[in-house]
């Protein structure tokens, strides 16, 4: 999800008191939509509920401030409001606001989460104009968690042209096929992890890596690195841990794909408008 360009970051809220603006509020790791006709939108204004805590200022959309904060666990929602997922309201939110709120989720995770110092146990505060949160005890500072995962998307030139290798993982219980991916280990660089988790996945080795793009993914809170590469040798052995099935697909005969959001999708939309730019194999039709 990529925030909108009339989206400002900030972490320190406007001056006067806190209303206006749209309000991301969640409960148990869910987004309170209005809901008029059967379509979420972000509530506007004032707080729709109460809320715990001081609301977090995470930026300005279109010059409104946008406050991130979470639901009291004990309050009735009002009518015409309601708890969704985050997942659930692709296509149904705008992409801006849907953005905005996988920011929000992040910001307030990384609260929830790092309330009391991992080295001392004490109660943290907020720090660096609320970026991140200080142990005033040991002086230990924590920013937000971003965590680096890699994605790779395996091309080779098949008897018909172009193919992909897409692969459904076995912790997805979608029949959704997309590139490998899987999260950098300490002291591994981007380029290190591809290969390893390529050849671990599906066993096979990869040559002349070319970088796609990146993208924040808030769950919870990785940043997807993509790139693209050429098969260089061996056939597909799944890991029957991480992989439930894997296959060369031809860019014209394509399974079910991720979410038009994902860089996965992006990644795999670039590498087929590439392949079709090639035209046909030799001796193809």
């Amino acid at each position: 999800m990529l925030l909108p360009d009339d989206f400002v970051p900030c972490w320190s809220p406007p001056p006067g008191p806190h209303e206006g603006g749209l309000w991301f509020v969640f409960r148990e790791r869910k987004l309170l939509v209005r809901v008029a006709d059967g379509a979420p939108s972000i509530p506007a204004g004032a707080a729709p509920v109460p809320v715990d805590a001081t609301p977090r200022c995470i930026g300005l959309l279109e010059g409104a401030p946008c406050w991130a904060a979470e639901a009291s666990s004990d309050v009735e929602l009002p009518q015409g409001v309601a708890l969704e997922p985050l997942r659930s309201l692709f296509d149904r939110l705008p992409d801006g606001p849907l953005a905005v709120a996988g920011r929000a989720t992040q910001v307030l995770e990384f609260d929830r989460t790092h309330r009391f110092c991992g080295a001392c146990a004490s109660p943290t505060v907020l720090s660096d104009a609320g970026r991140a949160r200080r142990c005033p005890r040991c002086e230990a500072v924590a920013y937000p968690r971003i965590a680096p995962a890699m994605m790779v998307l395996v091309t080779r030139e098949g008897a018909g042209g172009r193919e992909l290798l897409l692969a459904r993982g076995t912790r997805f219980t979608s029949p959704i096929y997309s590139a490998l991916a899987g999260f950098v280990e300490p002291s591994e660089s981007l380029e290190e992890c591809v290969h390893r988790e390529v050849r671990e996945e599906v066993g096979v080795r990869v040559r002349g890596l070319r970088y796609f793009g990146s993208q924040s993914w808030p769950f919870p809170h990785s940043l997807m690195v993509a790139f693209l590469a050429e098969h260089a040798g061996g056939e597909i052995v799944c890991d029957p841990e991480e992989i439930g099935e894997a296959g060369w697909y031809p860019i014209d005969r394509l399974p079910p794909l991720p979410h038009r959001l994902s860089v996965a999708r992006r990644l795999i939309d670039h590498a087929v408008a590439e392949g079709r730019s090639r035209g046909p194999a030799p001796g193809g039709g």
